[in-house]
């Protein structure tokens, strides 16, 4: 049965950031903030991936929306803000494009939106506007979560999912799907700027989701997963390569901070992480050969498996967080002070 997307929901509101609530503490609890904006974020607001070639992204600049607002920089809010609009915003919607390369012509290649860096992006949004009393960027916000349920929303199955892009991931062979892209804290922002909208009803869906995309030895989240049509089991797209990786390792993060942490994909992710048979976890590891990567994952990664242990521990174990000094790239880097913003909004202790 599905519940109205009015109903209560106890762990909705708790994914919550407190920085709503606590804005000045958020400011104390983001240290590393001004040595990030120094590496990561130019002069006019864009927030560039070291890691691929001087991109940047709708995701990058949604978490430096939102990392600025709970280190209270509103400089740096503003000017990431206003570079996005300029630059990223599509002309006949809310959305953004997901990439802009510079040097190249256009810097705009594909104008595809990522539905997760839009999300991002309302978040940050919803963030200033409540720090700073600026009831036009929660309209803006509402706007961008308006346009998302308006050209990504989809019902499978009589769930509501949400396709990681307005074009390109529909087809005969069914919905191709990213599972890092359901951010139940993101969806809660929404919801709340949102009355009486279905964000309530899409975090529970996806959730639900996330119970059945799982693959491999360890039962974890795969990077993109394909929905087929009617009731055919969920399957590993060939498009990609089939792994827990790069976006899936956000899967647990999410849920966690979500108030989740008993959910499947998060003890997968930690039964995964402290696997006694690496020494180090590994960057990811392919679900059909269940062959690890041969190298470490990255700081960034490393502190989302300490918050995933220790929010599924319950015992209120200090989460340890690296240095941005450890993180040779920008996804790393933001990964680490997203880790941090969890520990925030959820009040898990750092060492």
């Amino acid at each position: 049965m599905h519940l109205p997307p009015t109903a209560p929901r106890r762990w909705l509101l708790a994914a919550l950031p407190a920085a709503f609530v606590h804005p000045r503490a958020a400011a104390a609890a983001l240290p590393d903030w001004r040595l990030f904006a120094e590496r990561f974020l130019r002069p006019d607001g864009r927030i560039i991936d070291t890691g691929n070639a001087g991109v940047s992204h709708s995701e990058g600049q949604g978490w430096g929306l939102m990392l600025a607002a709970v280190a209270q920089d509103r400089d740096a809010f503003e000017r990431i803000r206003a570079w996005t609009r300029r630059v990223l915003k599509r002309p006949h919607d809310h959305l953004h494009a997901w990439r802009y390369r510079p040097g190249a012509t256009p810097a705009i290649d594909d104008p595809n939106n990522a539905t997760d860096g839009d999300l991002y992006i309302a978040w940050g949004l919803l963030l200033g506007a409540q720090l700073w009393r600026v009831p036009g960027w929660e309209q803006e916000a509402v706007a961008i979560g308006q346009d998302i349920l308006r050209l990504t929303l989809r019902q499978q199955q009589g769930r509501a999912l949400l396709l990681p892009g307005a074009a390109g991931f529909e087809s005969a062979a069914g919905l191709v799907l990213n599972p890092s892209y359901i951010a139940i804290p993101a969806f809660a922002a929404l919801a709340r700027a949102m009355p009486q909208s279905p964000w309530p009803a899409i975090a529970r869906d996806g959730t639900e989701f996330l119970r059945r995309a799982r693959f491999g030895a360890w039962g974890l989240s795969p990077d993109w997963v394909l929905q087929p049509p009617g009731s055919a089991p969920l399957r590993l797209p060939q498009r990609w390569p089939p792994r827990f990786s790069f976006d899936a390792v956000r899967v647990p993060l999410l849920l966690a901070w979500g108030g989740d942490a008993g959910h499947p994909a998060v003890a997968a992710a930690a039964g995964f992480w402290t696997d006694s048979r690496w020494p180090a976890p590994p960057a990811y590891v392919d679900l059909v050969t269940g062959e690890p990567s041969d190298f470490q994952a990255s700081p960034g990664v490393r502190a989302i498996a300490s918050f995933v242990v220790s929010r599924r521990s319950g015992n209120g174990i200090a989460v340890t967080l690296p240095s941005i000094n450890e993180s040779r790239d920008y996804y790393s880097a933001s990964l680490t002070l997203l880790v941090r913003f969890a520990c925030l909004a959820t009040g898990t202790p750092v060492a």
